[in-house]
């Protein structure tokens, strides 16, 4: 058969991009299809806008906090019209590394269309019909709505349109105690709205119980009210919205930010049509990210599985290996790391500790280090939180980290947990002083304090020490 390309990818975001721009350097025909927006999620309505709206939320914080480290500041003023602009201005720079031209310069052929796969190895777009071999689907994925009562009647806000407002809201109710409501809630209480977030469960549910109590705390202590139950009933209207819960409580506010989860785009791309399994909530896929179609790739957002850009991004770069130079690539998540961007940040990687303990049981160990013990942060007036790090024998299985720029101490974690370092190398580094990071070396440097300081080290000190008297 001839091929109009040697590969077809649908889906021009974290992951459709990553292995579009992959197949294309190593000199494959590839053709890239995006039906939208280019960069995805991400860029446009997802991490890069939320970072830059949580950036001024906490310039607003700090100048809230009347006076510290003997240093004070006036009261913040918040333009929201400004706000706006450096949230959209943050996408604009960034948007030439995801665009079209960037992607054509790179050997890719962009088509700006709705993609639908019409056999096993062809796909329509644009009144074309493109062939190829490796067919790669990442089409991401959307904001769930839930069946709540009176929902689809009121104009309310998810992730792709609250970056779109022009004004501030007074009140937000937020449904749903995950990742963006709990970011979201911070950010849009220090800007000065009112917040109430809702949420039947546990807030942040996958992340460390201790992490999240802490966050909790301090979102509180800022003004957020948190209520606990299931919204069931919407009502009212724009400005003006009511959400009743199950136990009957009646939250009014004048907008409505829906944060449940995310559900996969998996309709309208002739999936079902060609005999491709789907799962609950995404396209079923192997270790090695393919459909039961094995030449056909489901990657990011649209598969069942973790949904976080940089996941998208590895399974991108995975695929690329799989199809340019044919060599097979599973996916390992036992140092999958995430982070939630709150004020203070929680960051996880591996097995928090009740995932841990389900594993392992007794013979897991559990060490904690505490940032108010930790001299950078005790210098910067910001010691809140902890390192908490899950251990059998001494080999890191997983580690939680609540506190200032938490996401950025990961790093030494992956290299602990996949075997690329080990807790002795990195309980003896050398790192420079003062820096958050130095609690990554102690508690590392706590897996080994029993057999360090234990009886027959302690022995042959005494030994020594003997000896040298004796001279």
């Amino acid at each position: 058969m001839e091929y109009t390309h040697d590969v077809i990818v649908i889906g021009g975001g974290a992951a459709g991009l990553t292995a579009a721009g992959g197949c294309a350097l190593f000199g494959l025909k590839t053709a890239l299809i995006e039906g939208n927006k280019m960069g995805g999620e991400c860029l446009n309505n997802g991490c890069v806008p939320s970072k830059a709206l949580i950036a001024a939320a906490r310039r607003a914080a700090e100048a809230r906090e009347e006076k510290r480290a003997g240093v004070q500041l006036a009261a913040p003023v918040v333009d929201w019209s400004a706000v706006h602009r450096h949230v959209h201005h943050a996408i604009e720079r960034i948007e030439p590394h995801d665009s079209v031209e960037r992607f054509e310069d790179m050997g890719c052929e962009v088509i700006l269309g709705w993609a639908r796969l019409t056999g096993p190895k062809s796909v329509a777009v644009d009144g074309r019909t493109l062939t190829a071999p490796r067919i790669v689907i990442a089409t991401g994925s959307g904001p769930a709505a839930p069946p709540i009562e009176g929902l689809a009647e009121v104009p309310y806000l998810t992730n792709e349109n609250l970056f779109e407002l022009t004004e501030q809201p007074d009140h937000l109710v937020i449904v749903g105690g995950g990742v963006i409501g709990m970011e979201m809630a911070q950010s849009f209480r220090r800007l000065g709205s009112q917040v109430t977030v809702i949420e039947p469960g546990e807030l942040m549910s996958r992340d460390d119980r201790d992490s999240v109590a802490l966050v909790k705390a301090v979102m509180e202590g800022e003004g957020v009210r948190f209520v606990t139950g299931k919204a069931a009933k919407v009502s009212g209207g724009a400005g003006a919205i009511t959400v009743t819960t199950g136990g009957g409580e009646a939250i009014a506010g004048t907008h409505l930010l829906v944060a449940v989860g995310r559900k996969a785009r998996t309709k309208g791309y002739g999936l079902e049509e060609l005999g491709i399994e789907l799962g609950g909530n995404g396209i079923k896929v192997d270790a090695r990210r393919r459909t039961n179609l094995k030449h056909i790739y489901a990657i990011g957002d649209c598969r069942e599985g973790p949904r976080l850009t940089h996941v998208s991004g590895y399974e991108g770069s995975n695929v690329v290996l799989e199809i340019a130079l044919g060599m097979p690539t599973k996916v390992d998540w036992r140092a999958l790391p995430w982070c939630t961007y709150t004020e203070p940040e929680v960051a996880q990687v591996g097995m928090t500790e009740s995932e841990a303990r389900d594993a392992y049981g007794d013979a897991l160990r559990v060490v904690t280090e505490h940032f108010d013990h930790n001299d950078r942060a005790i210098a910067e007036g910001t010691d809140q939180g902890h390192c908490k790090v899950m251990l059998k024998g001494k080999k890191v299985v997983g580690a939680s980290i609540c506190g200032v720029n938490a996401g950025e101490l990961l790093l030494p974690f992956t290299q602990l947990i996949t075997g690329k370092s080990g807790t002795f190398d990195m309980g003896g580094a050398v790192i420079s002083y003062p820096t958050r990071v130095e609690i990554v070396k102690a508690a590392a440097f706590k897996a080994w304090e029993p057999t360090v300081f234990g009886t027959w080290p302690k022995r042959w000190a005494g030994l020594l020490a003997r000896m040298r008297r004796a001279l």
